[in-house]
């Protein structure tokens, strides 16, 4: 017999281990030492048993390095959401669960508590095999946390408390809303729960597919539930430089997610540095709701007006406006370029493109960090005639980059080939 359940009681350790292993990746057994042989083994075997036809590995000498592998061709469907459908339970709560929805079978069939309880009594537990025993408080308690889901209402009738099932939604008919909304939207697992109640046809391939952010459903939902109510929170933040999270208190504001690797970040105020903060949401766990934060509004309004010298998602710690770096650069293209010219406008975030003749283009910006912007401006570095950093720590790291490269495929002192 295994031992290992494919049920989880605490998803925050399976995502601890998918994060470590195949989203970071490449790291052998041995690399992780943070729990027991036994435990990496068992939480390994529980993934692969969801994750087994996109489980790859590679043999190093520092061991077997196992990694997930997804073809977006062929997988439509985010495999990482089946964690989230692995729930464990105990008999008492399947059995009371079944019970209740079998009474209130559909949304015109109301009864008390008392009469619930009644008819398990008297209508299903004659039939057990085996004695069932429960209590009023856990009938009440299973209720209320189906209230609280909305898939149970209570109504008052005079002096009585009616249950019954809340309305069924007809869904049948947004089958590629939900299909779209599952595999690009934040908390998409919730289209993928719904996804599950309908059939529906692939309809969608993606080119690029990030699928590594459903195992951070739980984190965004949590934050977008304090935004929603203003709250400051309390959370982890584990930081690659520490084997031990630091526990934060954060206002948070926004959720910015982006468009080219798929990567998550939220942008809150942190009152000790007084300056807006960005942390990767794979870095935090255990979100706790705090007081309402007075200005939350003003803050979001700041971090707003802000994100107009922002090309990511970092800012400079201090007043704001107070640590802004300017970059400019000069493209010249070819004739029949002119898509070159086009790009370098579609693609800005901010700043201004100056056509200063017909074959070239000067662009300009003053932003926080000019280093977010290193990888954008490296696409058009063939045809770059001049560049300028007032930050010279990271202009030389661009230039120096250049010549790694240079080195790399054998241009240079050694002469151009």
């Amino acid at each position: 017999m295994a031992g290992y359940s494919e049920l989880i009681k605490n998803f925050e350790k399976v995502r601890s281990y998918m994060r470590e292993f195949y989203v970071f990746g490449f790291k052998s057994r041995d690399d992780y030492n943070k729990k027991s042989a036994r435990a990496y083994d068992d939480e390994r075997r529980r993934l692969e048993s969801w994750l087994g036809e996109h489980m790859s590995f590679v043999r190093t000498p520092e061991g077997k390095n196992v990694f997930i592998s997804i073809d977006s061709r062929t997988s439509r469907h985010n495999p990482l959401y089946k964690a989230w459908k692995a729930k464990s339970f105990t008999d008492g709560d399947i059995t009371l669960h079944f019970l209740i929805f079998d009474i209130l079978h559909s949304a015109e069939v109301r009864h008390t508590l008392t009469e619930i309880r009644e008819i398990i009594d008297e209508r299903y537990l004659p039939h057990f095999s085996e004695p069932f025993t429960y209590d009023e408080s856990t009938l009440r308690k299973k209720l209320k946390e189906y209230q609280d889901e909305g898939i149970i209402v209570a109504e008052k009738d005079g002096k009585r408390v009616l249950y019954h099932r809340a309305d069924d939604v007809d869904i049948s008919g947004l089958a590629d809303v939900l299909d779209f909304f599952s595999e690009v939207a934040p908390c998409g697992v919730i289209g993928s729960f719904l996804l599950d109640k309908i059939e529906s046809d692939d309809r969608f391939t993606f080119k690029h597919h990030y699928v590594t952010g459903a195992i951070d459903s739980g984190v965004m939902a949590a934050l977008f539930s304090a935004m929603r109510e203003g709250r400051a929170v309390s959370v982890d933040n584990l930081n690659n430089k520490r084997d031990e999270p630091r526990k934060t208190t954060l206002v948070p504001l926004r959720i910015f997610i982006s468009a080219q690797n798929g990567r998550q970040h939220l942008l809150a105020y942190q009152h000790g540095v007084k300056n807006f903060v960005s942390y990767r949401l794979d870095y935090l766990s255990r979100v706790k709701p705090l007081e309402v934060e007075p200005h939350f509004a003003q803050l979001r309004e700041m971090l707003d007006d802000a994100q107009g010298k922002m090309w990511g998602v970092n800012t400079k710690r201090g007043k704001m406006g107070d640590y802004l770096e300017s970059v400019s650069f000069v493209i010249k293209i070819k004739p029949g370029e002119e898509y070159i010219a086009k790009r370098l406008e579609r693609e800005k975030r901010i700043g201004k493109v100056e056509k200063l003749n017909e074959l070239t283009y000067r662009f300009s910006a003053e932003v926080y960090d000019t280093g977010e912007m290193i990888p954008w401006i490296r696409t058009f570095i063939s045809k770059i005639e001049s560049l300028d950093f007032s930050n010279r720590t990271v202009e030389n790291r661009f230039k120096q980059d250049v010549q790694d490269m240079y080195r790399m495929y054998g241009i240079g002192e050694e002469g151009k080939k």
